[in-house]
């Protein structure tokens, strides 16, 4: 079973180690990093992108990914 729910977000800011402060729709700020795949393909997340991340309700704002650039 996924516990995981998506949200969609604007990053307000980048820090140095692939993780993102992102500003979600629903006006909660999280800390999210990038999913292995965008590593992969290095898609690069910038200030100011719409992104969508995977919260894990259990972690809080601790354990998100970015999974998507929109």
């Amino acid at each position: 079973m996924d516990t995981k729910q998506t949200e969609n977000g604007q990053v307000i800011m980048a820090y140095p180690d692939l993780r993102f402060r992102v500003l979600l729709d629903s006006g909660r700020e999280v800390t999210a990093y990038t999913c292995g795949r965008m590593r992969l393909h290095k898609i690069r997340v910038v200030i100011g992108d719409r992104v969508t991340v995977e919260l894990d309700p259990y972690k809080g704002t601790a354990s998100n990914r970015v999974t998507k650039r929109l």
